[in-house]
């Protein structure tokens, strides 16, 4: 075998080794981020989303209260990653892209990432946008699915690797207003984004 030969063989190999690496340190990252998301279900939490000061960065409302959104942060900071500060930072650098819902004239780290809207828009950024159908088999764990739920409110959950023995439907891990809790209520409102935000494997 040629010189030339070897070294596209050893590409080749060195391709693939990476590949399969990068697969299952991905695979992991949901892993770690579906349980993070299913240990949230133990957590007694009453809904309370008031406007409360938190530190920044890592800042977080009191344990014992929180919302949908606090759900999707809370489970994202078990992995290391901090949506307060990626949300903060990215609507700094564009926050004429971000929603103009509460008259908001400069960015607040107290609330922003706990705003659903602000979370969609920065998934939509820096994440994978995926198509939002009827077929449950579209949605896997780990994924982020985002809801209009009546009177106009907006809701995010996590699909998790649990599914419903009725229905087949992969359970989601939400807040609408009993605690955090993990159930059969993929279609139970008007789906309004799903998105998949990549994993940092460090």
């Amino acid at each position: 075998m040629s010189k030339i030969k070897q070294f596209f063989l050893l590409v080749n190999l060195v391709t693939v080794f990476t590949l399969a690496y990068c697969q299952t340190a991905t695979a992991n990252q949901v892993q770690k981020l579906v349980d993070a998301a299913i240990e949230r279900t133990a957590q007694k939490v009453t809904y309370d989303g008031r406007y409360v000061k938190i530190p920044y960065p890592n800042g977080d409302v009191p344990n014992n209260m929180g919302v949908c959104t606090d759900v999707v942060i809370r489970s994202y900071r078990k992995l290391g990653i901090d949506l307060q500060k990626l949300v903060h930072e990215d609507m700094k650098h564009a926050f004429d892209t971000y929603p103009k819902l509460w008259g908001l004239t400069k960015t607040d780290t107290n609330i922003d990432h706990r705003r659903v809207p602000n979370l969609q828009t920065f998934f939509k950024r820096h994440g994978t946008v995926l198509p939002i159908s009827d077929n449950a088999s579209d949605y896997q764990a780990g994924d982020l699915v985002t809801w209009l739920l009546p009177g106009n409110l907006t809701h995010i959950g996590i699909i998790i690797d649990k599914k419903s023995n009725s229905t087949g439907h992969p359970l989601v891990v939400h807040n609408i207003g009993q605690g955090t809790v993990a159930e059969d209520m993929l279609f139970d409102y008007k789906i309004t984004g799903h998105y998949r935000y990549k994993l940092d494997t460090k």
